[in-house]
């Protein structure tokens, strides 16, 4: 009985369910790993969650499980039956013992001893490198086992309620006893792990109040898991701060977006409601009699409230729709959207509203993951303005320098298992940084040139009795030089894309385009619009003002009401879409994603392909699914290079790639002799890639005359200025 064949059986009967536990149950029913426990019960239990209301499909796909295995499961009853190995009382490390290893095997022949002369005649080299595949093997499997399980743990947090987290994680009390407490982190030795993954080990995590920090580090070093590991206090967080981690979009409901937001600080909501309570019983007593009992139950009910009217006036409760409703249209909320349930807004506003929770509850320590991947220009640039006077301590990861540069105070390095830091922003720090390295590069190669020196003179005089005397010192000065590490090298990213052939303009156009998806609601109004070959255009504006739409409509995805949109006859265009990297086939592996979009190359040229993006080695055979989001967008650019487009048109196409990919993908552009439209919040990557700046709002497109900096003040200003 096959796994393929226990997933199938699962698919059918729960269509809907996560291909991430279909492959896990499948393997899990037929791998002997679990031989020692109820294997359709365990399996049952997890299939509960995906049934739901349909107990009766549940009941009877378990049968046919069961009939399925019935044969794997009563081999495995005999197997318990036979005799088990057990472990000894007393264990003899023979490593340690000076006895032979082979000595006891017969009457006092030692066969090591008789080998020892013989020479071997295994091939040293040939067995270094089969090991060395295997332990490639044995750890690519535990990675693969790692990525599943964890996909199991973060389902299983996500069905814990955000009330009952936040409780937990920040008790009443917590506040209280931070009066005239530190807010201050200093942990000089802390480990994180990820499964079997060292995430850091020894490393030191120093967080001062009131300092702004950037973590950044590549892709794939643990940056997220290091946060979610403060967020759970699995990092030893002293109890008296409280702490906030924005990571995930929060489950949309019946609640309004400004209710939810106030619904955040679920300590101000518990006292609210308790405050409410309290005053109708006061009530209920006012009406009764002068009776003793009656009145002590009025004082001791007073003294209550007067204790939660205390607790609400310190969390400044009585602002608090004011702040949520000024958070909200900071972020891009306007009055009616405020209003509306957050079952109704798309992932990328919900985002919003988590982060809008979030800094209403105002945390001592607030971790944000990538915050500016799920916003525009219009409210990143009100988001840096605001977090530049936030009152706690911020750790903030994101690939955004411009964010960082503005956000900064201070840069925690994260690298090799430990955590460096540095003062000031991104800026400051990778000027430091490099000159660091150099420094100690030109250390590292002053001592290997030394060391090479006395290293030459020992071998020339040892054994000569004239300078015995002099070598010997040399051999004392050599063991007691310092032994230094050879500093890391600069990981550097390439991208390819492949030089497109010259076509005669006009090459696309959209003359006097109105589009709506409602003809009453148009986003669009008589809009025009030229790309050549040599265009390097930015366009910005707010969500919702068209940019995507715009691109769609230059793409023939989407027809205009009005107007018409040339295309050259022999223009091929490649498009970047938001969500791109969702389309991707997760059980395939990216040579088969490519092979099936652009079918008749060999493995080898595929894979050759892929590396002109950092899809390198083993990585070109892993399953889509088990890569990061970073490496999903580079097998995107790579089938979009596949192409051959004269013009480009990329939608936030920064989202998931670290710093070096991003420096890789913009130094490609800049090299690239094809057009390239762009919507992006990153203000780098505008600055570096663009030469205009086009803004979509209020139904027109037109050139901005300033650069991206400019346009981010102009926005903040009247941000401030509406009442």
């Amino acid at each position: 009985m096959s796994s393929e064949d226990i997933a199938e059986e699962i698919r059918n009967t729960f269509p809907g369910t996560e291909e991430v536990i279909v492959q896990y149950l499948a393997g899990y029913l037929v791998d002997d790993a679990g031989e020692d426990e109820d294997v359709l019960q365990v399996a049952q239990e997890i299939l509960r969650s995906v049934a739901r209301d349909r107990l009766d499909a549940l009941s009877a796909l378990m049968n046919n499980l069961a009939n399925l295995l019935e044969e794997q499961l009563n081999a495995r009853i005999k197997n318990k039956s036979r005799p088990r190995l057990q472990k000894l009382d007393k264990v003899m490390d023979m490593s340690k013992s000076h006895l032979s290893n082979t000595i006891a095997l017969s009457e006092g022949v030692d066969l090591e001893s008789i080998n020892k002369g013989k020479a071997s005649r295994v091939d040293v080299k040939k067995l270094e490198k089969q090991e060395a595949k295997l332990r490639a093997k044995i750890e690519k499997r535990s990675r693969r086992d790692l990525y599943e399980g964890s996909k199991l743990l973060d389902t299983y947090r996500k069905q814990q309620s955000y009330e009952e987290m936040f409780m937990k994680i920040n008790p009443l009390e917590a506040g209280q006893a931070a009066k005239n407490k530190s807010k201050d982190i200093h942990l000089p030795s802390i480990d994180v792990n990820f499964g079997s993954n060292r995430i850091l080990s020894g490393a030191t995590l120093t967080l001062a109040h009131g300092r702004r920090y950037g973590l950044i580090g590549r892709n794939g070093v643990g940056k997220s898991t290091l946060l979610r590991h403060i967020a759970m206090r699995e990092v030893p967080i002293p109890a008296h701060i409280t702490i906030l981690f924005v990571e995930q979009e929060i489950v949309g409901d019946d609640t309004a977006a400004l209710d939810s937001v106030l619904k955040a600080d679920v300590w101000r909501d518990h006292l609210l409601k308790e405050q409410a309570a309290l005053d109708l019983k006061l009530q209920e007593l006012e009406r009764e009699g002068d009776d003793k009992r009656f009145e002590d139950a009025r004082e001791e009910l007073s003294s209550r409230l007067a204790e939660v009217h205390a607790r609400l006036t310190d969390m400044d409760a009585e602002s608090g729709p004011a702040r949520a409703a000024a958070l909200l249209a900071g972020l891009g909320f306007d009055e009616a959207d405020q209003k509306r349930p957050t079952k109704s807004f798309s992932g990328g506003w919900r985002m919003r509203l988590a982060l809008a929770r979030a800094l209403f509850v105002k945390p001592s320590l607030l971790l944000l993951d990538e915050p500016s991947n799920h916003i525009d220009l219009n409210a990143l640039a009100w988001l840096e303005d605001y977090l530049q006077t936030w009152p706690g301590t911020l750790l903030v990861v994101s690939h955004d320098r411009a964010f960082l540069d503005a956000v900064a105070t201070d840069i925690v390095h994260q690298h090799s298992g430990r955590l460096d830091y540095y003062k000031g922003n991104f800026t400051q720090f990778y000027s430091t940084k490099s000159e660091r390295d150099k420094n100690l590069r030109k250390e590292y190669d002053t001592q290997m040139e030394y060391r090479k020196h006395l290293q030459a003179f020992i071998d020339r005089w040892r054994y000569n009795a004239n300078r015995a005397a002099q070598a010997q010192m040399k051999i004392k000065i050599l063991e007691k030089l310092p032994d230094l590490q050879p500093p890391e090298q600069e990981e550097t990213e390439k991208f390819t894309f492949p030089e497109t052939d010259k076509i005669s303009p006009p090459l696309l156009q959209a003359n006097e385009v109105t589009f709506g998806y409602q003809a009453d609601k148009l986003i669009l109004k008589n809009v025009n619009f030229d790309v050549g070959l040599d265009s390097r255009v930015a366009i910005v504006g707010a969500n919702g003002a068209g940019k995507s739409t715009l691109i769609k409509i230059l793409t023939g995805e989407l027809n205009p009401l009005s107007g018409h949109v040339t295309r050259n006859g022999r223009l091929r265009v490649g498009y970047f879409a938001q969500h791109h990297v969702d389309t991707l086939i997760p059980t395939m592996n990216p040579v088969q994603f490519l092979a099936s979009k652009f079918p008749g190359k060999t493995e080898q040229e595929y894979r050759s392909h892929l590396g002109n993006f950092q899809i390198t080695g083993m990585t070109g055979l892993q399953q889509i699914g088990t890569l990061s989001g970073g490496q999903k967008s580079r097998v995107a650019f790579a089938i979009l290079s596949l192409q051959r487009p004269h013009i480009l048109l990329l939608d936030e196409p920064t989202n998931h790639l670290d710093i070096e990919g991003l420096d890789a993908l913009m130094l490609a552009l800049q090299k690239w002799n094809g057009g390239v439209i762009i919507i992006s919040h990153d203000e780098r990557f505008i600055t570096t890639v663009a030469k205009e700046l086009w803004v979509c709002g209020d139904g027109t497109v037109s050139k901005f005359k300033g650069d991206v900096q400019s346009y981010k003040n102009l926005i903040v200003s009247n941000i401030k200025a509406k009442p």
